[in-house]
């Protein structure tokens, strides 16, 4: 049983009088012994003894040893009772020893949990931050999961505080001061989040595996580079990245799902470069991009996946440039896009599908270029274009589909299509030509 799993209730060890359970013990012993010795005198038809008057030296030496023979079995018998019981009691007496040291244990973890809780309340940014410690501290020694789960709720719930933006506080000396220092605790726990996330899975003081609530957080910043988020649940819905940068570089999101719907970026660049995707969902529906950049450069799509439906992108860039797409699903369906640039240039797609039906482009761009299509569909079906651009230059297709189907208003640089290169493809672009080529 692993360590963080509850124990079961223990029930008392109740043991019989030791004299009874003699007595009971011998008197099992010589009723079979009894059947055995009748059953034994009845296979060999031994119904009559011959008597004998005298008594020579060799039976009266066997019958010793009979009698020696008798007692030595009840000896033995005494000591494999005792023996038992022993080994019973003290199999209680530990087992009440590891509980009395897990309620040790436990009541130790729930007064540092008072004093850790009471730091992160502190006015004083430096008593917050020995806080924030001393609770990363108190998850990695908590005797339970439920107990370390506990921990990691509160650091994400010091997150969740209300917490005021850089720009509110321009021209106030005071104001700006404690922000910064608030900046600091906030930023303290993203990087101890990470570190935990970094750990094996196998490590005993890997958070991998938790739920992470970051709800409504406001993130200016933050460094959740190399992080696995490996099971459970990560929500980031309706956060607010408002500056900064937000590092996701080389994470890894396998079998997780991560929660960005309604999520706002407002002037952040956030980075997954390199991130790896796999066996989960990353869910950016509704969410709103006003200027800043979402970067998935380089970064590794397996069968998972990545939604920004009904997203509202004005302005901003979501970039997947180099990216490889492979048994994916990128949807931007329902998707309002006013200005903002979509790129997966270079990016190599190897099934999966890229979806952008009925979403709305008004003078954005939509880039494809040197991108490498490998049964993969792209769909722009029921899209509406007012003066955008779509570039396909440089594309390879092969064996895929890339559907304009009841698209109105048809974007600019479809006849840089004639670039692109084709292998038997199924390719629905009206007033574009296609060359076939390697």
């Amino acid at each position: 049983m692993s360590p963080h799993e509850p124990r079961p209730a223990r029930r008392a060890l109740r043991l019989a009088p030791v004299g009874v359970v003699l007595i009971l013990a011998f008197v099992t012993a010589v009723l079979s012994a009894s059947a055995v010795f009748y059953a034994g005198w009845n296979l060999l038809a031994a119904h009559e003894l011959k008597p004998e008057r005298v008594i020579d030296s060799k039976t009266l030496f066997d019958l010793v040893k009979l009698a020696f023979s008798v007692v030595a079995g009840a000896g033995a018998l005494v000591a494999l009772v005792v023996a038992y019981r022993r080994q019973r009691v003290d199999e209680a007496r530990a087992a009440l020893d590891e509980d009395s040291a897990l309620r040790d244990a436990t009541r130790l973890h729930t007064e540092r949990f008072t004093s850790a809780v009471a730091q992160l309340g502190d006015g004083s940014a430096a008593i917050r931050l020995g806080g924030v410690h001393a609770m990363a501290g108190l998850a990695d020694d908590a005797p339970s999961r439920e107990l370390r789960h506990t921990c990691i709720e509160v650091l994400c719930a010091y997150l969740r505080l209300p917490y005021a933006s850089e720009t509110n506080v321009l021209g106030n000396d005071a104001a700006e001061h404690a922000y910064l220092a608030s900046r600091e605790v906030r930023h303290t726990v993203i990087r101890l989040i990470r570190d935990h996330l970094r750990l094996p899975a196998d490590h005993p003081h890997s958070w991998q595996g938790h739920d992470l609530d970051f709800t409504g957080v406001t993130f200016d910043g933050g460094d959740l580079s190399k992080a696995v988020f490996s099971g459970g649940n990560v929500s980031f819905k309706r956060a607010v990245f408002s500056g900064g940068v937000v590092d996701f570089q080389g994470a890894d999101f396998s079998g997780a799902d991560i929660d960005f719907s309604h999520a706002t970026f407002a002037g952040a660049e956030v980075s997954f470069l390199g991130a790896r995707f796999s066996d989960g969902s990353v869910d950016f529906s509704e969410a709103t991009i006003s200027g800043g950049e979402v970067d998935f450069w380089m970064a590794t799509f397996t069968g998972c996946d990545i939604l920004f439906y009904e997203s509202v992108f004005s302005g901003g860039n979501v970039g997947f440039q180099r990216a490889t797409v492979a048994d994916a699903a990128i949807n931007f369906g329902r998707a309002v896009l006013s200005g903002a640039v979509v790129s997966f240039n270079e990016s190599a797609f190897q099934g999966g599908v890229v979806f952008f039906d009925n979403a709305t482009f008004s003078g954005g761009e939509v880039s494809f270029e040197a991108a490498d299509f490998a049964g993969t569909q792209c769909s722009f079906a029921d899209a509406a274009f007012t003066d955008d651009v779509v570039d396909f230059s440089g594309t390879l297709f092969r064996d895929g589909r890339v559907d304009f189907t009841s698209a109105s208003g048809l974007p600019r640089g479809l006849d840089s299509a004639s670039t692109a290169r084709t292998t038997a493809p199924d390719v629905l672009i009206p007033s574009a030509t296609w060359q076939s080529g390697t």
